[in-house]
């Protein structure tokens, strides 16, 4: 079922119709908001959205849960930075993502380094299935997820770019963050990981969400894993930042 939840005024302009993941939200003067949007036709998108003041409280529903899954009506122009958004539907409402503490927690988490990750990404329908079959999957699960954090976002580094390169890897004991590769000697640059931390990243490699649950790891491993992959994000993205929600993250679900 599809919840509809703003109609914009009408506006000149080619209408388009797309799904997305909604990614960001950020409130722009009294009665605006500006949303990022991964759409499954063009990309990341950023769009402005007219807050009528008497559908306030139904606008936040669609649009400021992280990774929610829409329908969008968009009026798209080339010259135009922010494009507008004439309809939004929610599809396939979340049945536990909202409900359950840890999994809104990571729901928050993930929204924000796909924001920043995903930020100047052109179409990739590739990609877009990837994120669209990892959230039904997360959302339907009941148990055994506690990892799906980490082995999503190791998996999204195959659609990025940065995918770790395990080929050759031989008697070369340390793994280069910034080369991605292994290497028989510790980088002067110091981004790597020690040889036997480097032992873990053939295994992360092989989990999916259906083998996840037999890799069998305490709090502080998980969280430092969780440390070293944002690191590794950092050294690849330009302008990554710092994730905010990394340290409530490591408390909920650590």
């Amino acid at each position: 079922m599809w919840l509809a939840v703003l109609i914009d005024a009408p506006i000149d302009g080619m209408f388009e119709k797309t799904r997305g993941i909604v990614l960001h939200t950020l409130r722009y003067g009294d009665d605006s908001m500006i949303v990022d949007v991964l759409t499954e036709t063009r990309g990341t998108m950023a769009f402005l959205v007219r807050i009528p003041k008497s559908r306030k409280s139904a606008v936040k529903i669609p649009l400021l849960r992280p990774l929610n899954i829409v329908h969008l009506d968009m009026d798209v122009r080339q010259n135009r930075a922010l494009q507008r958004i004439r309809d939004v539907h929610v599809m396939e409402p979340y049945e536990s993502i909202p409900y359950e503490p840890m999994k809104e927690m990571v729901a928050l988490f993930l929204g924000e380094v796909l924001y920043y990750a995903l930020k100047n990404e052109d179409r990739n329908e590739r990609l877009f299935q990837f994120l669209l079959y990892s959230l039904h999957w997360f959302d339907a699960a009941s148990t055994d997820y506690v990892n799906f954090h980490l082995t999503l976002l190791i998996k999204l580094t195959r659609y990025l770019g940065f995918w770790p390169n395990c080929e050759g890897r031989g008697q070369q004991q340390f793994f280069d963050l910034i080369e991605a590769e292994f290497t028989p000697y510790r980088p002067l640059h110091g981004q790597c990981l020690s040889a036997e931390e480097s032992e873990w990243v053939p295994r992360f490699l092989r989990m999916n969400y259906a083998s996840m649950r037999r890799f069998k790891m305490s709090r502080q491993q998980r969280n430092y894993a969780l440390d070293v992959i944002c690191n590794y994000y950092r050294l690849h993205i330009p302008e990554f930042p710092a994730v905010k929600s990394l340290d409530v993250l490591k408390e909920v679900v650590g």
